[in-house]
């Protein structure tokens, strides 16, 4: 495999960022259903997409608290008890059993019961709520005044339902863990509803730092001081147990380039609604949300730090010194460039949107000719974005990840090279454990992985 000298050093940053062997808007509604995150509305649907598109949890009408506890196991990502635990009437050969043992021993089953055939009641729901969300020393300091000042919301009386019970309640409606819109379902005999468990499980994991993570959205007035400070607060990456394999492999030429990520940063988006697209200029992302704005078009938008490393010749002069690269000389006189720069990752309104994105950046950010005019400033020749669901006109590529704690490295391939690439990295490490997946990416980029510098 050869590496592709391309004129421009920034152009080679973007081109190689993962390389190896080779219509109108729809706003988020408000309904009442619904609760606030960041100052917009969000939809127990869209709550309930995120936990079917990343748990496969779809919960059912008339749900029972058996089947509310075992999807919060699941969006909890609650591990197996150490210590199992016996319950009255609950058999460890019952399949609800290792759920109810795994939440006993987080806390947030606290009886000896667990009811799990019960219709779930919406009063019940919320103080299961409010213990899986770490809520409950909070809950357990208010006094009886305070605690009926908050129940009041709800029309009920401490009395009513126990001084415990009564304060989980109570916190639960002060932090905004239930939504005022759902007040009218808080009764004293009433059952939950579909829309009242999803919003619950998706406030908890929320608060839990299990949902989607992103700055803000593409409409929001701050979002552009939002993304100066994630440039300006991220660094270079560096991880030598990593860079010790693909660093070698850049030596050796099984890839031409790595990405260096950290999941900590990662959005979490429903895949079906969302796409990541990369570059190097800080300038050119705030153009984009600009873009998007003047196209109609809203999305949540996460920053995500990233480090590109490519293969430096020494033929194209000394590298110097940048705060956003840095370089390593390696055997041959050639270095290894680690170049910041960032995805951005998108969650659109709809599948429309996502689909539209397409098209605007072929218009106004895909250099086609030297000195083109009416482009975004510093818009590549062959720009990358990619979805993990399949879109019209997207060609079919391949990530080759190995991963270290929470960093990872990343290189992208045609999907004919991703064997090759996965062998030469066990190659340099036979300990190493390669994670490949095919996903879906521009066609421009996926011309440059079959060598079309343009």
């Amino acid at each position: 495999m050869k590496t592709i000298a391309i004129d421009s050093r920034k152009l080679l940053v973007s081109a190689l960022i993962a390389a190896t062997l080779a219509g109108g808007s729809q706003a988020f509604a408000a309904t009442p259903a619904s609760t606030t995150v960041q100052g917009h509305e969000v939809q127990a649907s869209e709550y309930a997409s995120f936990l079917k598109d990343k748990y496969s949890i779809a919960l059912t009408a008339g749900l029972t608290k058996g089947e509310f506890l075992s999807a919060f196991a699941e969006a909890l990502k609650a591990q197996p008890a150490e210590k199992p635990h016996t319950f009255t009437d609950l058999a460890a050969s019952d399949p609800l059993y290792q759920d109810a043992a795994a939440l006993y021993a987080l806390g947030v089953i606290t009886a000896d019961t667990v009811s799990a055939g019960q219709r779930l009641s919406a009063i019940n729901a919320v103080q299961i709520a409010v213990k899986a969300a770490g809520l409950k020393e909070l809950a357990y300091t208010y006094p009886s005044s305070k605690t009926a000042a908050a129940l009041a919301k709800v029309k009920l009386k401490p009395e009513w339902l126990g001084t415990t019970a009564a304060q989980e309640v109570a916190a639960a409606i002060d932090t905004g863990l239930l939504p005022s819109s759902y007040f009218k379902e808080i009764k004293l005999k009433g059952s939950a509803s579909r829309e009242l468990a999803e919003v619950l499980i998706g406030q908890t994991i929320t608060v839990q730092g299990l949902y989607k993570h992103y700055l803000g959205y593409a409409s929001d007035a701050d979002i552009y001081a939002k993304l100066q400070d994630a440039f300006a607060q991220s660094d270079i990456i560096q991880s030598p147990e990593l860079q010790a394999v693909v660093d070698a492999a850049l030596e050796r030429n099984i890839v031409t380039g790595y990405n260096l990520k950290d999941s900590r940063y990662e959005a979490n988006f429903v895949d079906g609604l969302s796409l990541i697209y990369g570059h190097s200029d800080l300038r050119h992302a705030l153009q984009l949300i600009g873009l998007l704005r003047s196209e109609g078009i809203d999305a949540k938008v996460q920053f995500e730090p990233k480090t590109s490393a490519f293969i430096y010749l020494k033929e194209w002069g000394e590298p110097g010194v940048s705060d956003l690269y840095t370089v390593k000389q390696i055997a041959n006189g050639n270095y290894i460039e680690y170049a910041k720069e960032y995805d951005i990752a998108f969650e659109f309104a709809n599948a429309a949107d996502k689909q539209r994105f397409d098209g605007i950046v072929a218009a106004y950010a895909k250099k086609n000719e030297d000195g083109q005019k009416g482009l975004l400033y510093g818009s590549w020749w062959q720009p990358l974005y990619y979805s993990l669901t399949e879109l019209p006109g997207y060609k079919k590529i391949t990530n080759n990840k190995i991963e270290h704690g929470h960093y990872y490295a990343q290189s992208f391939s045609l999907q004919s090279s991703s064997q090759a690439v996965a062998a030469g990295f066990r190659e340099i490490d036979p300990a190493v454990s390669v994670i490949s997946y095919d996903f879906w990416t521009d066609v421009p980029f996926f011309n440059y992985l079959n060598g079309e510098s343009k």
